[in-house]
This record gives C-alpha cells, sequence and structure tokens, in this order.
C-alpha cells in the first residue's frame, strides 16, 4: 500500500492500514470517533486557492537523484535510554531532550563523519511536526495531512565539537519553535504564493538530513489474519541522499529502528564507526 502525502500523513496511512487489518480480521470496533475526511483551512484562507500553474511541467519538477544506499538500524530501549541520558547530561537543566531528538543527534553527528565534510560546511536537518494537538481545528482523527516542515541548520564543526547534547539541543529548539500564529501566517503566505516541497531541494550538496515518519506510529499493530509483522520498510518513493526514516523497533517499549539512505561511500564508513554502532543493536 502506498499513499501521497499531498493525500494524508503517516498518522492517517497507519491509521487506515491498523483499522483496515482490524476489519479484515472481523474484530474492529467502529462505534468510536469517526475519522474526519473533511479537508482544513484556516479561516483567512481563500476555497478554492488558485494555483498559478498553466501547464502540467510547471508543477512536476524533474531531478537527477543521486546514487544511495540504505540500510536499516535498530536501538534497543536501553541503548536509547543511554543516548538520552547523555544528551540531557549535557544540556542545560532547562531543556529536555527526548528519546528522539537523542537518536536524530546521535545520527546527525554520525552522518556528517561519514560524509568527511570539512568543519565549515552547513550542514541541517529537517524534520516534520505534527499539527495535531498543537493547532486547533485539525482533531486527532483528521485523516489529511496535517504536519510542517521544520529545519536545524549549523556547521559540522559545532555539531562534531560541540557533542550530542548541544546537537540535540538545536533539533529541540526548532520543535519548541513551533507554534499556531506562525503555522497560520505560512498558511496566509503560500495560498498567496503557493510552491511545492520537492525531494531534491532537501539535498543541500550532500549535507542535509531529514527524517520522516514516527516511532509512535503502530506499525506492529496490525495482524490481517497471517500473525503480526516481523519487521518494517518503507517502498522506494524518496529515496535521497540524507533520508532517515524512524519506526518503532521490533522489540517496542522504547526501542527504534533507522533505515538511512546515503551514499555508498558514506555508509560504508558509517557502519564501521564505532561510536555510532555502539549504540545499534541490530544493524541490517
Amino acid at each position: 500500500m502506498s499513499l501521497n502525502h499531498s493525500v494524508g500523513d503517516g498518522t492517517a496511512f497507519w491509521e487506515f492500514f491498523n483499522t483496515w487489518s482490524e476489519i479484515n480480521r472481523g474484530g474492529v470496533d467502529l462505534r468510536g470517533p469517526a475519522p474526519v475526511h473533511q479537508r482544513f483551512f484556516m479561516d483567512s484562507s481563500p476555497v478554492p486557492i488558485i494555483l498559478p500553474f498553466s501547464k502540467l511541467q510547471d508543477v512536476v519538477w524533474r531531478f537527477e537523484r543521486p546514487t544511495v544506499q540504505e540500510c536499516f538500524f535498530t536501538f534497543s530501549a536501553a541503548s536509547i535510554q543511554k543516548l538520552k541520558a547523555r544528551a540531557n547530561s549535557e544540556t542545560p537543566a532547562a531543556v529536555t531532550i527526548s528519546s528522539l531528538q537523542a537518536l536524530l543527534a546521535h545520527l546527525w553527528r554520525a552522518v556528517s563523519r561519514a560524509r568527511r565534510l570539512p568543519p565549515e560546511q552547513e550542514t541541517s536537518y529537517s524534520l516534520l511536526i505534527g499539527c495535531r494537538g498543537r493547532v486547533k481545528g485539525i482533531p486527532q482523527v483528521y485523516m489529511g495531512n496535517a504536519v510542517v516542515v521544520a529545519k536545524a541548520s549549523s556547521t559540522v564543526g559545532e555539531i562534531l565539537d560541540k557533542g550530542l547534547g548541544w546537537t540535540a539541543c538545536q533539533l529541540n529548539r526548532v520543535v519548541a519553535s513551533f507554534d499556531e500564529a506562525g503555522m497560520a501566517d505560512w498558511l496566509d503566505r503560500w495560498t498567496k504564493k503557493p510552491d511545492f516541497l520537492y525531494a531534491g531541494a532537501k539535498s543541500l550538496g550532500g549535507a542535509a538530513v531529514t527524517t520522516g515518519s514516527s516511532p509512535r506510529f503502530d506499525v506492529f499493530g496490525n495482524d490481517f489474519g497471517w500473525g503480526k509483522p516481523v519487521t518494517v520498510r518503507s517502498g522506494c518513493g524518496n529515496k535521497i541522499d540524507g533520508k532517515a526514516t524512524v519506526f518503532e523497533g521490533p522489540e517496542r517499549g522504547g526501542s527504534m529502528s533507522l533505515e538511512v539512505c546515503i551514499a555508498p561511500d558514506a555508509l560504508q564508513r558509517l557502519v564501521v564507526d564505532e561510536e555510532f554502532m555502539d549504540a545499534v543493536s541490530m544493524p541490517m
């Protein structure tokens, strides 16, 4: 099964997929909150939104995909807790680093080492932030795309020299900076001058990392009557240099997995990076 992000996000995808599996087994309780399929717009948004494109070529942008290889890394709950404790020990008391922020900071630093980027090179980490529970009017059962992109930027030298905690703080800051007013302002500007986000634009010359999905998605909860899943992988779409997809780990209970796509030479160095691999419980 695949789902275009213009139709729905990961929350919508896994809610549909798991409900479908329950229906297939004949055990679903349909008395819960009904999914909301009505599209969400801010009160200030004109509907319909007029797109300033006269040709399909103006919308569909093709780019040369760099050669990448992927590897799947699983981190046990204990390993995640060690990374989280280390990150929080290196940050001010007023800042609380989450498990996911600690793991992604660990990856950001390791990928930068594996790419052998110069210290002055700008690098960025893009995250998807969910709007359900953060924006009024978007219910938890909204079956659409309710995510926005947030980006942390730094130099390679800073994230390598200043440590895991400092790097995790940069991710923590962009998540904490999200607010409804800012998103409303962005949507207002977008409706006046629509544009689209293209995967190729995230490459930043081989110095960017971006993460999609979430360890909160119940990827192992579906069962179509054939037994529980034993593993999870993403499809072939959006496999670009620096893409890291995060999943709940197979042991659940706080474990996480990362599906990492980077240039082949960088991946060869990543899998022998002792600091990175010391936290990995299962490389594949």
